[in-house]
């Protein structure tokens, strides 16, 4: 999925996305009285928000609170076509975010585990991917901070 297209935001659907920065349980007339819109036009805002891409509403946890034993992030080096490799890692269910990088590694990828085997088992898929030349894990030990409420630009 290529995000680097941007969407033109007015300033009224930047509030509302820094209201549900705030807390996405926040309801929508709440969100209307802060923004000057009625409910119904929060809600039509938000959908297209929703469908545009620029935005999801989703709880957020810690994997390693809810029974998850690893959760951990991946440097991958390539060689190759990074696009078509991080296609194919982005297909693989189990992880969570696929990012092409500069620096030491051309890919980071973050996924969550049940154990050490399905830690084993993804590792060697990961491997597998064409282009994939090597791979260095950076396990979670703890969650410290983790926030999603940078504003809009």
């Amino acid at each position: 999925m290529d995000r680097r297209a941007s969407v033109q935001l007015d300033e009224t659907a930047k509030r509302i996305i820094e209201q549900l920065q705030q807390d996405g349980r926040r309801s929508y007339a709440a969100i209307g009285k802060a923004v000057g819109l009625s409910e119904a036009a929060v809600r039509q805002r938000v959908q297209k928000l929703l469908d545009a891409g620029v935005m999801q509403i989703v709880g957020v946890t810690d994997p390693l609170m809810l029974g998850f034993s690893r959760q951990l992030m991946i440097g991958v080096k390539c060689e190759g076509d990074l696009e078509r490799a991080a296609d194919e890692l982005a297909a693989i269910d189990e992880i969570d975010y696929v990012v092409i990088t500069a620096g030491s590694f051309d890919i980071l990828l973050e996924l969550v585990c049940e154990n050490d085997g399905q830690l084993l088992e993804l590792l060697g898929r990961i491997r597998a991917v064409p282009g994939v030349v090597s791979t260095e894990s950076f396990v979670y030990l703890k969650l410290r901070k983790q926030t999603y409420s940078w504003g809009t630009r």
